[in-house]
């Protein structure tokens, strides 16, 4: 474990280095499973024949439809998860809703030089989680929900914790 540590301090070190570049591509790669993953899980997470039925029986009104159910108010659906814990798949949605976006902020910083500021690694999750949610809001593959957003930023801000802490005690 060590030796992954130190390769991933190295990198974030190094910039001409041939080793360097090698972990940024095992990284890159890491992200993009990671990201296929996540909008499977996410996006896509209906069996198939229930999503082609969904695409095929979509219509403009599904948007109206989806706007109806769509939770606008912050905290709304946490509050009812804490109230009724033993019930709704609590656990599942709150925490996997923020453990889902954990790689998304230890990665990103590897990758993209800039995300290393906690307020650029935020902004980066806040746009993919809101496109992520429109898309299921215009889509009608899934509920638009503000608290989705705040559980996945905090997510990713937990993944940066964990980024910014190993980088510090390798």
């Amino acid at each position: 474990m060590t030796r992954v540590w130190n390769a991933l301090q190295y990198c974030l070190m190094t910039e001409d280095d041939e080793k360097a570049a090698r972990t940024k591509r095992i990284l890159r790669g890491l992200f993009v499973i990671y990201l296929f993953v996540m909008f499977r899980v996410i996006v896509f997470k209906y069996p198939a024949e229930q999503l082609w039925q969904i695409i095929r029986s979509w219509e403009k009104g599904a948007i109206l439809e989806g706007l109806d159910t769509a939770n606008f108010t912050p905290f709304r659906t946490i509050r009812m998860y804490i109230c009724y814990w033993g019930q709704l798949n609590s656990f599942e949605n709150l925490f996997g809703n923020v453990i889902t976006f954990v790689p998304f902020g230890f990665l990103l910083p590897f990758l993209h030089k800039d995300s290393r500021h906690v307020w650029v690694l935020l902004i980066n999750a806040f746009v993919l989680v809101s496109g992520i949610e429109l898309f299921q809001l215009i889509t009608a593959l899934g509920a638009f929900d503000v608290d989705d957003i705040l559980l996945n930023c905090f997510g990713a801000l937990l993944g940066h914790a964990l980024f910014c802490f190993c980088g510090m005690t390798g």
